[in-house]
């Protein structure tokens, strides 16, 4: 009996191999159970790790993970949720994919996730309160343990509630450092990485400070202000023409750059809200036979990766972005997440400056 029961073990093992590698069925727990010649209930407990009313050796343990590993199992996760297990989902909702900004903090909050041993379902609601509330239902069909916004959504107000009377914790990045909020928020303080860019500009001899912003909400506005409030506090407000607003896009600086160096006095320095703006900035300064920084100083804000690769290389302020997330998922699916009680925690991270070739003192130009 036990010779048949090993060539049957054998052989179900062998279709296990068979169905993972023609991919005709996801490997189920029956599988594994078949090629590592235990019962099912004995790999239920080993993969959920569940208490067991008899122990399990070490080595069946480590023999049915290898097993699993090597059939490409993968518990679904509505049957884990159904069990009351997590589903080691986390949903992601960003505001604008386009922007090149998200695209470095999906990356950072896809390895977090990894290292936790969660997968990141990703939703894109393109800044429209309606997508939004879509995505979000789609998100929480999929069972996810918790929800991450990934730029403010704060202004649709109709996304906030759905969110708050939802099952699923929320954690919102990057929505400025205002705390009437309903859940946990991670970001940047933006006042003192706007304080940086322009005490290094002033500190090269710089007055005429010019500043292109962006049209959005949270920290977009915190950086336009906090560029009024300190510039008015070294010397007087700048003139109107000194502050231009555009779209986030590198296509926006040629008209930024034109309305600036029309302004008298004539602007020494510009600091953009955005990397993806300094760059359009030095495209439209090359453009204009303009050299950058004798004849013109560029700072940004973000430190993209291209930022370090343009001609000259961009100063900017760096954002923590892997800090930033880090605490952002700890906030809601780590062993410190926040339990719903008492104010929602708000957390700011502080940014750096990081000086590279496209600032320089006035008297070099």
């Amino acid at each position: 009996m036990a010779r048949e029961r090993t060539a049957d073990g054998d052989g179900a093992a062998r279709r296990a191999r068979r169905t993972r590698a023609d991919g005709s069925r996801p490997v189920t727990m029956t599988d594994v159970a078949a090629a590592a010649g235990v019962a099912q209930s004995t790999v239920s407990r080993i993969l959920n790790d569940a208490p067991a009313p008899i122990s399990v050796s070490p080595q069946t343990r480590e023999r049915v993970h290898a097993i699993a590993r090597e059939l490409g199992y993968r518990p679904h996760p509505i049957a884990r949720a159904l069990r009351g297990a997590p589903t080691m989902l986390l949903g992601a909702i960003v505001r604008d994919i386009t922007d090149p900004f998200f695209a470095g903090a999906i990356e950072a909050l896809s390895l977090e996730c990894k290292a936790r041993g969660y997968s990141v379902v990703l939703g894109h609601a393109r800044a429209a309160a309606d997508e939004a509330l879509a995505m979000t239902a789609v998100l929480e069909a999929r069972q996810c343990d918790a929800i991450v916004l990934l730029g403010d959504f704060t202004a649709e107000h109709r996304l906030v509630e759905d969110l708050r009377q939802g099952h699923a914790p929320v954690v919102g990045l990057w929505h400025g450092s205002e705390r009437d909020r309903p859940f946990p928020t991670v970001g940047v303080d933006n006042r003192a990485g706007v304080r940086a860019a322009l005490e290094h500009l002033m500190a090269l001899g710089h007055r005429n400070i010019a500043y292109v912003g962006v049209e959005s909400l949270g920290d977009m506005q915190e950086r336009s202000g906090a560029y009024m409030e300190l510039m008015a506090a070294a010397g007087g407000p700048p003139p109107p023409g000194y502050v231009q607003t555009v779209a986030n896009t590198v296509l926006s600086g040629q008209p930024a750059l034109d309305a600036i160096l029309a302004q008298e006095p004539r602007a020494t320095a510009i600091f953009a809200a955005t990397d993806t703006i300094a760059l359009g900035l030095l495209h439209a300064a090359y453009e204009r036979d303009l050299r950058i920084p004798e004849d013109l100083s560029i700072v940004g804000f973000d430190d993209l990766p291209m930022a370090a690769a343009s001609v000259p290389s961009l100063t900017t302020v760096k954002m923590p972005i892997p800090e930033i997330v880090a605490r952002g998922v700890e906030l809601c699916i780590g062993e410190r997440a926040w339990d719903g009680e008492g104010a929602a925690p708000h957390v700011l991270l502080a940014p750096s400056l990081v000086v590279r070739r496209s600032t320089a003192p006035v008297a070099a130009r």
